[in-house]
């Protein structure tokens, strides 16, 4: 089976939301695409995407999630994350999550859902949504609770700091899923519990904006 394939199920569909979606464009473009085409052809959400690759790095921390958050992001209300093997390096990565955590002056926060992508040979996952567990992995009867940094980097080695700051926090929902466990059915359901959760989420936004693309181990 190609990688960039989608599992195609049955299901009655939720609303259509307006999801935004991150990622690594020069390594990840090729999933980027898989989702829309496979999009177009199910209807799960609306795609309102755009490239946050022009923003001037001068500006302040500020400035720029204000900017990602009302003129990019928009009127988005989730979020998707892409991750790949550089992911969590990229700072117009990091922009764009923090900017979706945010309430901006004219747009509010939004949910994020984060997709392990084939690359990554990561098959683990997070369920933080009710009925997930049920819809998403009906496979799986065993579940252990994380609570350590520490655990969650040994599970997700490529996932972006951001995010496990918010995993380890019990108010914000961010589910984690495989690429490979995608069907039309569960994105449909964790798109739909990402938005139906985005209200309540408090995430944690104490770490500072990265100002640079940078990978340690290259």
């Amino acid at each position: 089976m190609n990688q960039t394939t989608i599992h195609t199920q049955s299901h009655e569909a939720p609303p259509k939301r307006k999801v935004f979606i991150s990622y690594h464009h020069r390594n990840d473009q090729t999933y980027k695409q898989a989702l829309l085409k496979f999009n177009d052809t199910h209807g799960i959400f609306i795609d309102v995407s755009v490239d946050t690759g022009d923003i001037d790095v001068d500006l302040s921390n500020q400035a720029i999630r204000k900017k990602i958050r009302d003129d990019y992001l928009a009127n988005s209300t989730v979020t998707i994350l892409l991750v790949g093997t550089e992911t969590k390096y990229r700072k117009h990565i990091d922009w764009e999550l923090y900017s979706s955590m945010i309430d901006g002056s004219i747009n509010k926060k939004s949910g994020v859902l984060v997709i392990n992508l084939p690359s990554t040979n990561c098959s683990t996952f997070t369920a933080a949504h009710p009925n997930e567990k049920e819809i998403v992995h009906p496979d799986c009867t065993s579940w252990t609770s994380v609570k350590t940094r520490s655990e969650y980097e040994r599970r997700y080695p490529y996932m972006p700091d951001r995010i496990i700051d918010n995993l380890l926090e019990p108010k914000a929902k961010i589910s984690v899923v495989p690429w490979s466990k995608l069907t039309v059915e569960r994105l449909a359901f964790l798109i739909e519990a990402t938005f139906q959760a985005r209200d309540k989420c408090e995430y944690d936004m104490s770490r500072d904006m990265r100002r640079s693309d940078f990978n340690p181990n290259s």
